[in-house]
């Protein structure tokens, strides 16, 4: 072989050797790429797990005052969120919901109205039951009436008032009513504990048969008068994720919380009892 071919075989070796080099690192650069956009779509992932977006929960109008404050705790902790509450008598909310209602998160005040739901099968979990409530009844500040018992709401001329019989509240006065062999004519029922609790706030009635969390947020509104067949009414309330919710990532962190050390705090102060 000639000293020019051998220069020239020697060209061509480097050429390709730096060729090789530079596929090589074409190679590692495409790896770490790929590697990066793969940790990318994780990272994606874990936040699109986080909640976000508006919450919607229907839930019992005794769970008012205590919801709202949770609620605002939980946009607190996860900002971007919004917690949009719908507040009423239990059995018109399960009605709504199966009657295709978009929502979230359904808390009622008894599994009685809760099985409305899930007789349907519009439930994505098992209910849990999260806290528990008292019936008390509910008069005008000072108690001039002196109710002192339930039998003394059957006073002749003592306007009284009660939430509806397919009412968590009313079906509890119900059995407080038959476990003390009591009957009860109210001059009116109502749809939901906080219509009831109204009437006396506004002096359209001298008394009412309502929760005693109702009566702690009314204040200084109404005077509570305790009675001891109410512990043969105590409602528990169950919450749950329901199907096809809008935002279920949103919702099973919000039931998190109400189920929590926290949360039940808050609803405990409230007036609740432990479950």
């Amino acid at each position: 072989m000639t000293r020019s071919a051998r220069r020239t075989r020697r060209t061509l070796l480097a050429a390709g050797a730096g060729a090789a080099a530079l596929l090589a690192l074409s190679a590692c650069s495409s790896s770490s790429g790929s590697s990066g956009s793969g940790s990318g779509t994780k990272a994606d992932s874990s936040a699109s797990a986080k909640p976000s977006g508006t919450v919607t929960v229907f839930a019992a109008a005794s769970l008012k005052e205590s919801f709202t404050t949770l609620g605002k705790q939980f946009e607190k902790e996860h900002p971007g969120t919004k917690v949009s509450f719908n507040f009423g008598g239990s059995d018109i909310l399960a009605a709504s919901i199966t009657g295709g209602a978009p929502a979230d998160v359904f808390a009622a005040a008894s599994p009685k109205t809760m099985a409305i739901v899930t007789d349907k099968k519009d439930t994505a979990t098992s209910p849990v039951t999260f806290v528990r409530n008292q019936l008390e009844i509910a008069t005008l500040p000072g108690n001039p009436d002196k109710v002192s018992s339930l039998k003394d709401l059957t006073k002749s001329g003592l306007k009284v008032v009660l939430c509806d019989k397919t009412v968590p509240c009313g079906a509890a006065a119900q059995k407080a009513l038959a476990t003390s062999g009591l009957k009860l004519t109210p001059v009116s029922y109502e749809q939901d504990v906080k219509s009831a609790l109204t009437k006396v706030e506004l002096k359209e009635a001298d008394a009412a048969v309502v929760y005693r969390t109702d009566v702690r947020a009314a204040g200084d509104k109404v005077q509570g008068v305790q009675f001891p067949e109410s512990a043969e009414a105590v409602n528990d309330y169950p919450i749950a994720l329901l199907k096809d919710a809008p935002n279920a990532e949103a919702a099973k962190a919000f039931i998190a919380l109400v189920t929590s050390a926290e949360g039940r705090k808050v609803l405990t102060e409230a007036g609740f009892l432990q479950p």
